[in-house]
């Protein structure tokens, strides 16, 4: 099988979140507001840093790519396409 690169971190950080909403939910359905607040806090660290990480190689992908187009030499039709 097939794995994109960052497939494992995509499923650890799926797992991680799935298990801070659980304990969100159960602390939101006992009434315990200190706890949600801290779990909301925890959840919304994970969720900017994957926003940063997304980001980080976003950037570096363009980056590569500007490198690409500059380097690239486009015919010119008027004289015969050389």
């Amino acid at each position: 099988m097939i794995k994109p690169p960052g497939t494992e971190l995509a499923r650890y950080v799926q797992a991680l979140t799935g298990w801070h909403m659980a304990r969100l939910r159960a602390a939101v359905a006992s009434r315990d507001r200190g706890a949600s607040a801290v779990e909301l806090a925890v959840i919304t660290a994970v969720l900017v840093g994957l926003a940063v990480a997304i980001l980080i190689v976003i950037v570096k992908f363009a980056d590569q790519q500007s490198t690409n187009i500059t380097n690239t030499t486009v015919p010119n039709p008027a004289n015969g396409g050389n």
